[in-house]
C-alpha cells in the first residue's frame, strides 16, 4: 500500500524542489494509490491534479496553513473532501495570502470548515501540539469526524512524544493517520534543497549557524520505506489511504464564466450592443445611411457575437475604451484578430476599417470554433494602470485581478544564485555570468558541453563541482511571482469563488494561478498591454502642441503623405515601430512603398521564412518580373500582394472562393494546414478538392492551389494584426517626416541612459539641419525639448546628476525665475543641495554658461559658492539671511584662464559622453581638403575616391593568411562612424602611431558590406 498525504512541490516557490515530471513516474513505480499536494498557497493545483488523474493516481487537493489560536501559531494540515470543501480551499488560501502574516486566524478557518478535513501534524514542530492540547479540542468541535492526528516517523525513528500523542487519541477519540512531509524527491536531493531554502532566504550556507540536520530526512518515501517505517502500526497506514481516498474533489471545466456589463432595468446586452455598433457605424462612415455592404457585414457580425454569448464582452470592452479616450489616454489601433471586426472598429476599440483593408470577422471569433473572444488592447505604458484601476473600481475589487506569472531560475540565474550561497566573491560571480554563452534559452548542460572555459573552471576544484552538480539540480524551479505584463481577469462571481486570489498592487488582487490556468477554469482574460512606442507617439503629440500650438489626431493624418513615403523609401526609419532594424531598411529600400498595403506587406515579410518574397515583391511591383496567379478567379484576393500569398487572410479567402468553404471552415483549414500534421493535411486536401470540383475547377487546379496553400500556412501573417500594427509604423513614419525636430527631441529624451543611440539620434538630427543647443541651466528640462526648431539638451542626460538634484533645481527656478549668478544658484538651491558633485558636471557640460563666464572659472568658484550658501542658507528650512542677504555682501567669482578647447570637449565628453559643442573634426576639417564625411558616404557610389578626417574610436587588427598584419579601423566625426579597411602595407605604415583618439586623415574608395558603405584606404596621415 502507497499513499502520500503530504507531498509539497517545487510550485511553492523554493520550499520544495519536487517537480512534477519527477514525482508522477516515481508515484507509478510505487504503483501509489494517492498523492495530496499541500504547498503553502495553491500554486501549482491543476497541472498536479489533472496530471496523476492522468496517471491513474488519484489525487487530493490540500494546503498547509498556520492556524492563529489566541497566543499560539500551530500547523495544520487541510484537505478539500468534496466540491464545496475545494471552494472554502480557494477562500482559505485567499484569506491567508492577502494578510501580510500570511497566518489563518481559527475564526476564519471556523467559516469556512464545510467540506474540509483536517490532519494535525503531531510531532513537527517540536511537537507543540502535544503541549496545547486545548487547541486539539477545539478543532475536534469544529471538525467532528473530520480530522486526524498526523504521526511522521523520520526514517522510522519513533519520536519521544508518539505515545503522548496515542495517549491523546485515545482520550479524545480522535484516529491517528500516518504522515511525512515530503520535501524533495530522492535522500541524495538533501543538499540541494537545503540550497534552494537559502536561496529563498538569503542566508548562505556559511552564515547558517545551527543546523536541523533533520532536514536529511524529507526525502520522498518508496512503498518498502512505508511499510518498514511503520511495521507495528500497519492500521495508521490504512487511516491514511481512508482518509485521502475520503477526499472527491471535482474540477472539470463547466463551460466559460463570462462577466456582465451592468444595464438598466428592461435592457438586454444584445440590444444595447446593437444600438451602440449602428450608431458608431454611422459617426466612422459620416453618414445616417450607410451602405449596404457594411450593413450586411455588421447585421453578419452581431449575429454571431449574440449567438456566442459575447454581447457583454464586447460592451465591457468598449466602456473602458471610452474611458481611456475620456482621459485622454492613448491606445493602439488594434492588436492581433480584433482587428478584422467592423463592431469592433464600430464601438472606437479598434481605429482599422476591416473592409477597406479585406480583414475576415471570421479570423477573430470562428462560429464553427467555439473559443474565447481575445481582444488584446495597447495603452501608452505609463497610463495603462489607470484603465485597470478604472476596471476594477466599476466591477468591484472582488471581481478583478491581475495575473501571477512565475519567474524561475533559468542557467545563469542558478548559477549566481547557488554561488551566491556557497558564499563564492562577487568578481567569481561576474566571471560565471561571463563563461555562459549568451544564448536565449541555454541550460547549464549545454553551456557545460559548448564552453570549454567554462568545463576546465569546475573541473579545477571539488567545490565547483558541487556547485555545478546543485545548480544542474535546481535549474528551472519557480523562483519568484510577479505580476503578468497583460493580463487581466474579470468575473462576474467574486473571483476566490473560481480561483485563488494574492494581495496584488494598488488595491488590485492578483490570481495565485498564471493565464494558463486561469483560462482553464473558464475566466475570462483580457490583455491590458503597454506599448511604449504609443508613449512616444503621445509625447510627440504634446511637444508639437506645446511648439506649434497644433494638434494631430491620428485618426485623421493623410494615409499617402508624399514626405513619409520618401522617407520610407530611403529606409531613414530609425526609431520608427517595427522598421529600424538594418533590415528592415533594407527591405524597404527594395520594396520602395508607395501605398500603405506595402508597409503592411514589408511587416508580414520581414520574418524568418517569407522574408525570401521581399525580393519577389519587389520586382513584381516595379514590373520587373511578371505576376502569377495560381488562378485568374483568384486575382482580386492576390493582386494587392502581387499574386504571393502573404496574409493568412487570404488562405481563407482562397478556401472560400475556390472550394466554397464557408470563412468558418476556412479558418479550420488555415489552423489545421499550418500544424502540418499528414492525417489532418490529407483529411483537409480531400476536402478541399472536392469543394473545388463541385464549383467547375479541375482537380488538377484544386490540388495545385492546395499545395500552394500548405507551403504558404507556415508564412502567412494575420492581416489584421499586420495592418494595425503597421498604422502604428506610418504614424510615428508620418511625424518624424513632418515634425522631426519634435520627433528626434522625444527620441533622445528615450534614448537617455543609452550613448550609442543617443549619439546616433543627434548625429542624425543635425544631419538634417537640426542644431542640438548646449544644456542650458535656464532653458533646459528634464527631457530634450524643442526650441525654435532646434533641440535643446536635456539636463538628465548629463552623467553624475541625480534625479532628487534636478527635482530641487527646476522647483527652485520655477520659484525664483532667473538665476543671476553661481551664487544666487547657490543660495536658491541651499547649502543641502549646492554641492561640487552635482554642480560640475552642469559646468564641464556647459549648462552653467549661461552666466557668462568661462567655465574654468566657474569650475573655480564652485567652493566659494558652497561656503555662501552653508552661511547664507544652509538647508532650505534654514532661510538665515535670503532677506538680508546685501548685508553680507556677495563673493566674487575667482577668476580663471580659458581652458583649453581641447580639454573642454574632453569635459564634455567625459559628461555627456560624447562631444557636443564642437566636434575636435570640424576645426581639422576646415584646414584640410576633404570632399566628404561619415553621413554623406551613404549616397556616393561604388569605389567612389573619398577624402575624410575622423577620430580612431577602435582598431581590430588581423594577419592574412601570408600572415601579414592588417586592420579594421571605426572612425568617428559629428556625423557618425565608419570603418576602414587598412591593408598590410598601408597598416605598416601608420603601425607606430595609429590608436585610439588619434585624430586622421585617409584617402580611399568607398565599397558596400551589407549595403553599409567602407573604406578601402589606400592612404592615411596623422592629422594631431
Amino acid at each position: 500500500m502507497s499513499i502520500y498525504p503530504q507531498v509539497r512541490t517545487s510550485a511553492d516557490l523554493l520550499k520544495s524542489t519536487i517537480r512534477l515530471e519527477e514525482l508522477i513516474p516515481f508515484l507509478i513505480e510505487q504503483k501509489a494509490e494517492a498523492c495530496a499536494i499541500v504547498n503553502t498557497k495553491l500554486y501549482g493545483l491543476l497541472p498536479f491534479y489533472h496530471e496523476l488523474k492522468n496517471a491513474g493516481i488519484h489525487p487530493v487537493i490540500g494546503l498547509t496553513a498556520r492556524v492563529q489560536f489566541d497566543h499560539i501559531v500551530l500547523p495544520l494540515l487541510i484537505y478539500a473532501q468534496n466540491n464545496d470543501g475545494y471552494k472554502n480551499l480557494l477562500k482559505i488560501s485567499s484569506s491567508i495570502a492577502i494578510r501580510d502574516d500570511e497566518l489563518l486566524p481559527i475564526q476564519w478557518l471556523k467559516g469556512y470548515s464545510n467540506g474540509i478535513a483536517v490532519v494535525i501534524p503531531t510531532i513537527s514542530d517540536d511537537a507543540k501540539w502535544v503541549e496545547h492540547p486545548s487547541s486539539i479540542e477545539l478543532l475536534q468541535k469544529l471538525f467532528k469526524g473530520r480530522i486526524w492526528l498526523g504521526i511522521s516517523r523520520l526514517e522510522g525513528e519513533k519520536s519521544p512524544f508518539e505515545n503522548e500523542v496515542i495517549h491523546l487519541s485515545e482520550k479524545l477519540q480522535i484516529p491517528i493517520m500516518a504522515i511525512h512531509e515530503c520535501l524533495y524527491l530522492n535522500r541524495e536531493d538533501a543538499f540541494s534543497y537545503r540550497v534552494a531554502r537559502s536561496i529563498e532566504t538569503g542566508v548562505k550556507l556559511s552564515e547558517q549557524v545551527q543546523i536541523n540536520e533533520n532536514y536529511k530526512r524529507y526525502y520522498t518515501p518508496t512503498k518498502h520505506d512505508w511499510l518498514h517505517w511503520f511495521n507495528d502500526r500497519e492500521e495508521w497506514l490504512q487511516e491514511s489511504r481512508n482518509m485521502l481516498l475520503s477526499c472527491q474533489v471535482d474540477i472539470a471545466q463547466k463551460g466559460h464564466i463570462l462577466p456582465k456589463f451592468p444595464l438598466q432595468q428592461g435592457q438586454s446586452a444584445e440590444q444595447v450592443l446593437r444600438m451602440l455598433a449602428l450608431k458608431g457605424l454611422k459617426e466612422r462612415l459620416k453618414t445616417n445611411a450607410p451602405n449596404e455592404i457594411y450593413i450586411h457585414r455588421l447585421n453578419h457580425e452581431l449575429e454571431i457575437i449574440c449567438s456566442m454569448g459575447f454581447a457583454d464582452y464586447f460592451l465591457i470592452v468598449a466602456d473602458f475604451m471610452n474611458f481611456a479616450r475620456g482621459q485622454q489616454i492613448l491606445t493602439g489601433p488594434g492588436r492581433g484578430s480584433s482587428a478584422g471586426s467592423l463592431v469592433a472598429y464600430c464601438l472606437y476599440i479598434t481605429q482599422v476599417d476591416p473592409i477597406r483593408y479585406g480583414l475576415l470577422f471570421e479570423r477573430f471569433l470562428n462560429p464553427e470554433r467555439v473559443t474565447m473572444p481575445d481582444i488584446d488592447i495597447d495603452f501608452v505604458d505609463t497610463r495603462r494602470q489607470e484603465v485597470i484601476q478604472y476596471v476594477a473600481k466599476k466591477y468591484g475589487e472582488k471581481h478583478v485581478a491581475q495575473i501571477i506569472t512565475f519567474g524561475s531560475l533559468s542557467a545563469k540565474a542558478v548559477a549566481r544564485d547557488v554561488a551566491r550561497m556557497f558564499n563564492f566573491e562577487s568578481d567569481t560571480l561576474e566571471m560565471i555570468s561571463r563563461l555562459i554563452p549568451n544564448k536565449l534559452g541555454i541550460t547549464l548542460k549545454e553551456a557545460y558541453h559548448t564552453s570549454e572555459p567554462l568545463r576546465r573552471w569546475i573541473e579545477e576544484e571539488s567545490i565547483r563541482k558541487r556547485w555545478f552538480e546543485t545548480a544542474l539540480k535546481l535549474e528551472g524551479l519557480p523562483r519568484n511571482a510577479s505580476t503578468h505584463a497583460a493580463g487581466v481577469v474579470l468575473s462576474p462571481v467574486p473571483l476566490v469563488e473560481v480561483v485563488p486570489i494574492e494581495k496584488g498592487h494598488d488595491g488590485i488582487f492578483i490570481t495565485q494561478w498564471p493565464m494558463q490556468e486561469v483560462e482553464q477554469v473558464g475566466l475570462l482574460k483580457m490583455d491590458f498591454l503597454g506599448l511604449r512606442n504609443l508613449t512616444m507617439i503621445e509625447q510627440i503629440q504634446k511637444m508639437i502642441y506645446y511648439a506649434r500650438n497644433e494638434k494631430i489626431d491620428l485618426n485623421e493624418i493623410p494615409l499617402d503623405d508624399h514626405k513619409t513615403f520618401e522617407l520610407l523609401q530611403k529606409g531613414d526609419t530609425a526609431g520608427i515601430f517595427q522598421l529600424e532594424s538594418e533590415g528592415m531598411k533594407n527591405a524597404l529600400r527594395e520594396i520602395v512603398p508607395t501605398q500603405f498595403s506595402d508597409i503592411v506587406a514589408v511587416n508580414a515579410l520581414y520574418r524568418p521564412g517569407p522574408m525570401q518574397f521581399i525580393p519577389i515583391y519587389a520586382a513584381r511591383k516595379k514590373g520587373g518580373q511578371s505576376v502569377e496567379m495560381p488562378h485568374p478567379d483568384l486575382e482580386p484576393i492576390l493582386k494587392e500582394t502581387y499574386g504571393i500569398i502573404v496574409y493568412q487572410e487570404q488562405i481563407m479567402q482562397i478556401a472560400n472562393i475556390l472550394a466554397g468553404f464557408s470563412l468558418g471552415q476556412a479558418d479550420l483549414l488555415r489552423r489545421a494546414v499550418s500544424k502540418k500534421k499528414r492525417e489532418v493535411l490529407e483529411e483537409q486536401r480531400i476536402a478541399f478538392v472536392n469543394g473545388a470540383i463541385h464549383k467547375g475547377y479541375s482537380k488538377e487546379v484544386a490540388e495545385s492551389v492546395y499545395q500552394q496553400i500548405v507551403r504558404f500556412a507556415d508564412y502567412g501573417f494575420a492581416k489584421s494584426h499586420a495592418v494595425a500594427y503597421s498604422m502604428i509604423s506610418y504614424q510615428m513614419a508620418y511625424l518624424k517626416a513632418n515634425y522631426p525636430a519634435e520627433f528626434y527631441a522625444v527620441m533622445m529624451t528615450f534614448a537617455t541612459g543609452n550613448q550609442e543611440k543617443l549619439f546616433s539620434l543627434i548625429m542624425e538630427a543635425r544631419s538634417k539641419g537640426i542644431s542640438i543647443l548646449r544644456p542650458s541651466l535656464h532653458k533646459s528640462n528634464r527631457v530634450f525639448s524643442v526650441e525654435n526648431g532646434n533641440i535643446r539638451y536635456s539636463l538628465s542626460a548629463i552623467k553624475g546628476v541625480s534625479q532628487t538634484f534636478l527635482q530641487k533645481l527646476i522647483s527652485a527656478r520655477k520659484e525664483q525665475g532667473k538665476f543671476h549668478d553661481i551664487f544666487d544658484l547657490a543660495v536658491s538651491l541651499s547649502g543641502n543641495y549646492f554641492a561640487r558633485k552635482s554642480i560640475e558636471p552642469l559646468i564641464k557640460a556647459g549648462a552653467l554658461d549661461d552666466f557668462g563666464k568661462n567655465r574654468a572659472t566657474l569650475l573655480a568658484t564652485i567652493e566659494a559658492a558652497e561656503k555662501h550658501a552653508k552661511i547664507v542658507r544652509p538647508t532650505e528650512e534654514e532661510d538665515l539671511f535670503t532677506s538680508q542677504t546685501s548685508l553680507f555682501g556677495k563673493p566674487k567669482y575667482m577668476e580663471a584662464a580659458p581652458i583649453p578647447n581641447k580639454m573642454k570637449l574632453e569635459f564634455e565628453k567625459e559628461v555627456i559622453g560624447f562631444y557636443l559643442s564642437e566636434h575636435p573634426v570640424t576645426n581639422i576639417r576646415n584646414k584640410l581638403h576633404v570632399n566628404t564625411n561619415s553621413f554623406l558616404l551613404n549616397g556616393l557610389p561604388q569605389n567612389a575616391l573619398v577624402k575624410l578626417v575622423g577620430i580612431v574610436e577602435s582598431i581590430r587588427q588581423i594577419r592574412t593568411k601570408k600572415g601579414e598584419l592588417m586592420a579594421f579601423v571605426q572612425i568617428q566625426d559629428e556625423y557618425g562612424s565608419v570603418s576602414a579597411t587598412l591593408f598590410p602595407k598601408q597598416y605598416n605604415e601608420c603601425l607606430g602611431w595609429i590608436k585610439e583618439e588619434v585624430l586622421i586623415y585617409l584617402e580611399g574608395n568607398v565599397e558596400y558590406r551589407y549595403n553599409q558603405p567602407q573604406i578601402k584606404v589606400k592612404m592615411i596621415r596623422n592629422v594631431q
